[in-house]
């Protein structure tokens, strides 16, 4: 792949699952990665393991519902480094006892909501607030978010979910419009069912089957299905790629 050899890209949660794949995919690739996760023993895993196979890593402890640690993953990243080329923004509010809380409207819990926004959206934009300046001295770079199907499906349940979603797609336009002149590309990438190691603990076999039974692909996602387009998007070969939304999903979701 074109475009990522000495590249240093930061991953707001790359401790586990798509994020660790991600991670590993574009070291493999021959860039600098920045893990960052609440998980700091598992990030120090990854990148010593990454590391060993000649690779660059460092590990950070940061949370996407603090703001002081997101600006220190940034800060730290760009020091350790000596600048910064890309953001990949991955980490979600997914916790069991949040997504239970999260049904119909009428059924609205307040502080679900605003614990779904305060993650998903609210840090997602303070590390591309905080990032941006940096690939403006470098004369630009790419930031990629995590967003879903939820997004555009209109689901009967998980609104505080699919709205946060919906936002993040929102947000990469804003960003592509406001600074794609300036050589900043800012996508988005609509993750499906993805058999991470927490998707294996929440989602039993029959739900499996009844989502795949809804695909148009034979197979539940991986992490590295979705790590493979997320560094072609963080890459220069993406260079003409910006402000879009692109569903990586087995074909679960299809529009125009």
């Amino acid at each position: 792949m074109k475009g990522l050899k000495g590249k240093r890209i930061v991953i707001a949660g790359a401790t586990a699952g798509i994020g660790a794949a991600t991670a590993e995919r574009l070291s493999e690739e021959g860039a600098s990665v920045v893990i960052g996760g609440r998980d700091l023993d598992a990030g120090q895993v990854l990148a010593k393991r990454l590391n060993e196979a000649g690779g660059k890593a460092i590990a950070v402890k940061f949370d996407l519902a603090d703001e002081d640690s997101i600006k220190a993953l940034i800060d730290t990243a760009a020091t350790e480094f000596g600048g910064i080329d890309g953001l990949f923004n991955v980490g979600a509010e997914l916790s069991a006892q949040h997504l239970a809380r999260d049904r119909n409207l009428l059924d609205m819990d307040v502080a679900v909501w605003r614990r779904t926004f305060e993650v998903n959206l609210f840090g997602y934009a303070i590390a591309i607030r905080e990032v941006i300046p940096h690939l403006l001295r470098q004369g630009g770079g790419a930031i990629l978010n995590t967003s879903a199907g939820a997004a555009w499906i209109g689901e009967p349940e998980r609104p505080a979910y699919g709205a946060s979603k919906a936002a993040i797609n929102s947000l990469a336009r804003h960003v592509a419009s406001a600074w794609g002149r300036q050589n900043i590309r800012a996508n988005t990438l609509g993750v499906g069912v993805t058999l991470t190691e927490i998707a294996k603990e929440q989602i039993g076999e029959e739900w499996q089957a009844r989502i795949l039974s809804t695909m148009r692909s034979p197979r539940l996602g991986r992490p590295a299905d979705v790590a493979a387009a997320a560094a072609f998007l963080l890459s220069d070969d993406a260079e003409w790629v910006n402000g879009q939304a692109w569903a990586v999903d087995g074909g679960l979701t299809i529009r125009d």
